[in-house]
């Protein structure tokens, strides 16, 4: 995943014809059945160092595909740390993970 050319690949995604709304884009490889690897394209923010719905939704899928069990935590290791997600037999999915600042700014109106 570190190698994965992202500037260059992710508006591929996002300004692919099928989407003309744009897209954000996971990219993720599955280390082990208790680890997955996302890197995290947004539209009209480029390269981001995380996603939690994202990797929520990348948990479900490794769930729904057998890379990964229902009911289990599952890192996803993404550039801003790791997160935690747990995809329930209810269909529930829980995150967990730290929070920091990146960016502080004002805007005048």
């Amino acid at each position: 995943m570190d190698d994965v050319d992202l500037a260059n690949i992710g508006p591929l995604f996002e300004y692919a014809p099928y989407f003309p709304q744009r897209i954000n884009t996971e990219f993720v490889r599955v280390v082990n059945a208790k680890t997955l690897k996302m890197r995290v394209w947004e539209r009209g923010n480029g390269e981001t160092l995380a996603c939690g719905t994202g990797a929520a939704a990348s948990v479900v899928a490794a769930v729904l595909n057998g890379y990964c069990k229902a009911d289990e935590d599952i890192t996803v290791k993404v550039r801003g740390g790791d997160l935690i997600a747990r995809y329930a037999s209810d269909g529930t999915v829980t995150l967990t993970g730290s929070a920091k600042q990146v960016f502080e700014g004002t805007i005048e109106f």
